[in-house]
């Protein structure tokens, strides 16, 4: 699977994802559930890249002190919008406003989509910002489907 970047902006970005076979209804459902659960976590601040304290800390976590005015110190890193997903042919594509998650977040979606692609639904690539000539973006950011 190709990962592409192109224009990135945190608060009007899409995402796209092109199949290498047209998506069936039980595989888009997975891709949506992709998708819904990574905002949701974003949503809850889980990509606060200030507070990796146990990634930090190395393999060895047996008895770790984790510090909790370290975390309460943090600054906040919250997702704000998603639309719903779309399909049309070969394409799917979710627009998100990140808000303040920290790029962690792209990393962590990247890798999911890269092993999703290896075990259920072949995906050619994703692509991580700007637009797609073969289908065209709103000029306004869309509705969003979990509203503050």
């Amino acid at each position: 699977m190709q990962v592409q970047f192109r224009e990135c902006d945190f608060f009007n970005l899409w995402i796209w994802l092109e199949f290498e076979t047209v998506p069936s209804i039980p595989e888009q459902q997975y891709v949506e559930e992709i998708f819904a659960s990574w905002y949701f976590m974003g949503k809850l601040g889980g990509f606060n890249a200030e507070n990796l304290q146990v990634q930090e800390t190395g393999v060895d976590i047996s008895y770790f002190d984790y510090d909790e005015d370290a975390a309460e110190e943090s600054l906040l890193s919250l997702m704000h919008n998603m639309a719903e997903v779309e399909f049309k042919g070969l394409w799917g594509r979710c627009w998100f406003d990140l808000g303040t998650t920290d790029a962690i977040a792209l990393d962590i979606l990247i890798n999911t989509v890269r092993q999703f692609s290896k075990d259920y639904v072949e995906i050619r690539r994703i692509i991580i910002g700007g637009e797609n000539e073969d289908w065209p973006t709103p000029q306004e950011n869309p509705e969003a489907a979990f509203p503050d």
